[in-house]
């Protein structure tokens, strides 16, 4: 059995850049609060509120990225990668939520008619144009991490911030200028309905993690093909592909090989054209001479034990070569399996 485990693409520490955001939102929301309070408006402390939630966000995301960090141990053999994909799913449902929320109060203002953005428009309007610039400041520091899940749901949760920030500067100055009440609950719309749009993918993705589905980075047809293309390999069985995390994808497959394995350097081979080819960074790999398996459909279907006349497997007394990434190997003896 071949265990390839790949270290050298681990995610970049992205530790200082969310300290410098989560205390650029704090101090946000605490002049959006003061000012809300000051001029009495609603929509700044509502506001106030919502990017109160991006801190959180950030908090989720960070969190994540910290649990990556934690050494697997004897009873968690994985670590704690997966934390990375709950937090890109708590932060898309977050966001989903606060866009919700935005809506529901952008239907509100246009049934009633408020007006307070032109009572208290240049105040709002300046406070917004602060929230762009910290907003924007803050997503900037995640834009390059756009490949793992979880720093990518920070970047949109701020972009977005920054988007809905815009909006209301854009919306505020026309509604003075021209005395179009209507503009900013409909600019405000619009503006949600972009995010959301922009928001479902990475829930989507996120949720399919979480079910170990494969990650869109990965095409599995292409990864059993080049498996059954290496040489002396007759069949791929068992063959299962998911995400450990945002940034490690594991591999575990049977390789049927009657002439038996061919040795370490065929797995440190198999293990490396993975890695090249599809970024698996975790892969194991065993080699049986006579498929006990039954074979997975393309759609890797329900994989239960081919028994024989005597309700056993036929390899019971085969041993399989198990080799590691870092040069160990063993040989372990499979033994019968019995009917339940």
């Amino acid at each position: 059995m071949s265990a390839g485990h790949d270290h050298s693409h681990a995610p970049a520490s992205f530790n200082r850049a969310f300290a410098i955001g989560i205390a650029l939102n704090l101090a946000f929301v605490g002049i959006e609060a003061f000012y809300g309070w000051k001029i009495n408006s609603l929509a700044l402390l509502a506001d106030a509120g919502h990017n109160l939630s991006d801190v959180a966000g950030l908090v989720l995301a960070w969190g994540g990225a910290l649990a990556v960090k934690l050494r697997p141990n004897a009873r968690h053999t994985y670590g704690w990668k997966r934390a990375t994909i709950l937090a890109a799913f708590a932060n898309a449902l977050l966001l989903l939520v606060a866009m919700g929320g935005l809506s529901w109060e952008a239907l509100g203002r246009l049934m009633s008619g408020d007006v307070s953005l032109q009572q208290q428009g240049v105040t709002i309007i300046v406070v917004a144009g602060i929230g762009i610039f910290i907003n924007t400041a803050t997503a900037l520091l995640f834009m390059r991490g756009g490949d793992d899940l979880n720093i990518r749901g920070a970047f949109l949760h701020m972009a977005a911030d920054a988007l809905v920030s815009a909006g209301v500067v854009v919306a505020g100055a026309l509604t003075l200028w021209m005395g179009w009440v209507w503009l900013d609950p409909v600019v405000s719309l619009l503006i949600a309905a972009v995010i959301l749009w922009g928001t479902w993918g990475l829930f989507k993705q996120s949720l399919h993690m979480l079910f170990d589905g494969v990650p869109d980075s990965v095409d599995p047809l292409a990864v059993r093909a080049l498996l059954a293309a290496l040489p002396g390999v007759t069949r791929v069985d068992d063959l299962h592909i998911w995400a450990m995390g945002t940034s490690h994808v594991a591999l575990t497959a049977h390789l049927v090989m009657p002439q038996g394995s061919p040795g370490d350097a065929f797995l440190k081979d198999a293990t490396e054209k993975l890695h090249d080819s599809f970024e698996i960074t975790h892969v194991t790999l065993q080699v049986v001479q006579a498929p006990f398996m039954q074979a997975c459909d393309e759609l890797y279907g329900s994989c239960v034990p081919a028994l024989n006349a005597d309700g056993m497997s036929p390899v019971a007394a085969h041993a399989n070569d198990h080799v590691h990434s870092h040069g160990h190997s063993a040989r372990h003896a499979h033994q019968p399996v019995k009917e339940p």
